[in-house]
């Protein structure tokens, strides 16, 4: 089951919870003043990158004619 992030209408509390479906959010609860008035938050995700080198390299533009 996937967890997913939402935040309460009612009393502004953010929460996380493990949801069976994205699409199916009947049974989840604000754990703060257990109203039902939920909404999933839009999900972040986090990018781990390479070394500066390569991403330096990687903005440099080719030479004409591809050489």
């Amino acid at each position: 089951m996937p967890l997913y992030e939402f935040v309460c209408t009612r009393c502004g509390a953010t929460f996380e919870q493990l949801v069976r479906s994205a699409n199916n959010l009947d049974g989840v609860l604000c754990p703060t003043c257990q109203s039902t008035q939920v909404q999933k938050k839009l999900s972040t995700f986090a990018f781990r990158g390479g070394n500066q080198r390569q991403l330096a390299n990687a903005r440099t533009p080719c030479a004409p004619g591809g050489a």
